[in-house]
């Protein structure tokens, strides 16, 4: 195979506030959990069935942790876009393995989807190309509107 893809897109509800935490260098890390949910309806007994996978995002982009700090609660709304990635860690002794979903400083989106009413704005994301916030749409003027004239002379 000439090439791989390791790519993860997820749109979920937050289980519980981030977590923000700093390293050692100073840099800061934010942790969300994600919850993603699909139903259906039982063709035996016509009940309606719900399975939530929960999933762990870890972010590294420090603009896309300040939108997580400032702007993300629990029952947030997000669009998460980002990488597979599995680490070892020891826990009492015991080596575990945890798989997560991280955004890294270069790499990656995180927008905030949904209305007001669940702590997230329209927009406001932040993709590996902008250097800032990836707003919505412009807002709309309430002044008076202008006309020009198309057909002016235009000397080229």
């Amino acid at each position: 195979m000439a090439g791989s893809v390791n790519k993860v897109i997820l749109v979920g509800n937050l289980g519980k506030d981030p977590e923000i935490r700093s390293l050692n260098n100073g840099d800061r890390v934010a942790n969300l959990s994600l919850a993603t949910s699909e139903t259906w309806r039982d063709k035996s007994s016509g009940e309606r069935k719900e399975k939530t996978e929960w999933h762990r995002v870890v972010i590294f982009n420090d603009n896309i942790v300040k939108v997580c700090e400032n702007y993300l609660k629990k029952g947030s709304t997000v669009y998460v876009e980002g990488s597979l990635q599995t680490r070892k860690y020891e826990q009492n002794g015991v080596e575990k393995y945890t798989t997560e979903v991280v955004i890294q400083r270069f790499n990656g989106n995180l927008t905030m989807l949904g209305g007001r009413g669940d702590g997230a704005s329209s927009g406001g994301g932040r993709s590996d190309d902008d250097y800032g916030f990836s707003g919505g749409p412009a807002p709309k003027s309430s002044g008076p509107k202008e006309s020009y004239d198309l057909n002016d002379d235009i000397p080229f």
